[in-house]
């Protein structure tokens, strides 16, 4: 079906006249057209999230598995926009180790871990989903790594484009900087169900799309538009913690999801890219499901082993428990961290890569680090680098 999905504005930018699509207003209209099996998929994709909320809600630490998702998520849509960091390379960063990739793409990722962090606690402070936490986030999200000259924090007030060299070759061409505030404005509304109240899947999909066609940002609106997605789910109370996201699931289908962007743009096919972003719902909160019960089975297993160690346990456990928070640690830090004597740590650290439970990283006689291998495992999986 083609539907009229926005109009065309001449621009004229580095020596060229172009013309650059101005999306219309959500929702789209005439209004999407959804068969029953569509409904079908929506509903369950709600029950899948709504049963990955419930068993969050439920654990004992659920801090273990926003570690892992945060981070997870942060290098997928890190990756997507070419960086080359591996979750180990960010656990080694984040120890205070070298990684083994250019600093600046570990930084990225920190960056991206901190924006949403900064975002989700906005909206439990009660702040909507806006133009205004949107510039936030991207200040956060472009502060130190590529994209920090690109005005971090401030819409636009020049022309982008997308592939190509130049406009006039470019294979989409977003609005005019002087017509950002009324789109922007626009997607606002919509997230704030004006014209018309807009289910939160659905909504997360369609304000998806429109964020990525307004590219609002010199830089990071790929992220930022991911983002997006787990913000508005938050501030909809779909999710009580950031767990679901999808970049692996746009890492893994890049092609198809770029072409049902553009679709959507060119001929209107809303209801192909719903049906795209659903699924993606449907498999993520499945996906994060059967970690989080992963998790948490490897957590008992290794914490009984540990419990058997005798006169080492109480030291051991202390040290399993933080591995959790850092499983990338030197023996310095245990004796720091948890007011352990030198001889001490490196003692628990030796009797857990006994078990199995740890390997050391450096090969240093001094100085070594160990890492939570186990854990680290799960959390990885579908994390190498594109």
């Amino acid at each position: 079906m083609e539907r009229r999905t926005g109009e065309y504005a001449p621009v004229s930018t580095v020596g060229e006249v172009v013309q650059a699509f101005v999306p219309s207003a959500l929702p789209p209209r005439p209004p999407l057209v959804l068969r029953p099996a569509d409904q079908q998929l929506i509903e369950e994709a709600n029950r899948a999230v709504g049963r990955l909320d419930f068993v969050t809600s439920l654990l004992p630490n659920a801090a273990l598995l926003i570690y892992g998702y945060v981070r997870k998520e942060a290098l997928m849509s890190s990756q997507i926009e070419g960086t080359q960091s591996s979750f180990a390379d960010l656990l080694l960063y984040e120890s205070d180790q070298a990684p083994g990739v250019p600093i600046e793409d570990v930084r990225e990722v920190c960056d991206y871990i901190a924006a949403l962090g900064h975002g989700v606690n906005r909206i439990r402070d009660g702040f909507p989903v806006s133009g205004r936490l949107l510039r936030e986030v991207h200040e956060i999200l472009l502060r130190t790594g590529r994209g920090a000259d690109k005005r971090p924090g401030e819409f636009r007030k020049s022309q982008v484009w997308l592939g190509g060299t130049r406009p006039g070759n470019a294979r989409f061409v977003p609005p005019p900087a002087n017509r950002l505030a009324e789109c922007m404005g626009a997607l606002e509304k919509f997230v704030h169900d004006e014209p018309v109240e807009t289910p939160t899947l659905i909504k997360a999909a369609l304000a998806h799309v429109h964020f990525e066609t307004i590219h609002p940002f010199l830089d990071g609106n790929g992220r930022l538009g991911r983002l997006l997605i787990t913000l508005l789910l938050c501030a909809e109370g779909a999710l009580t913690e950031p767990l679901l996201y999808l970049s692996l699931y746009f890492k893994q289908n890049r092609q198809e999801y770029y072409e049902r962007l553009q679709r959507v743009r060119l001929r209107g096919d809303w209801e192909g890219w719903v049906r795209f972003f659903v699924r993606g719902v449907l498999e993520t909160a499945g996906e994060g499901l059967a970690t989080a019960k992963r998790v948490l089975a490897l957590v008992e297993k290794d914490r009984l082993a540990v419990a058997g160690l005798g006169r080492t346990a109480h030291s051991a456990l202390k040290l399993h428990a933080y591995l959790l928070r850092r499983p990338v640690t030197g023996i310095r830090e245990v004796e720091r961290t948890l007011k352990m004597s030198y001889p001490t740590a490196a003692a628990t650290l030796q009797k857990m890569k006994k078990l199995g439970l740890v390997k050391e990283l450096t090969g240093f006689k001094r100085n070594r680090v160990f890492a939570y291998g186990p854990y680290i495992d799960i959390l990885a999986e579908g994390t190498e680098p594109l």
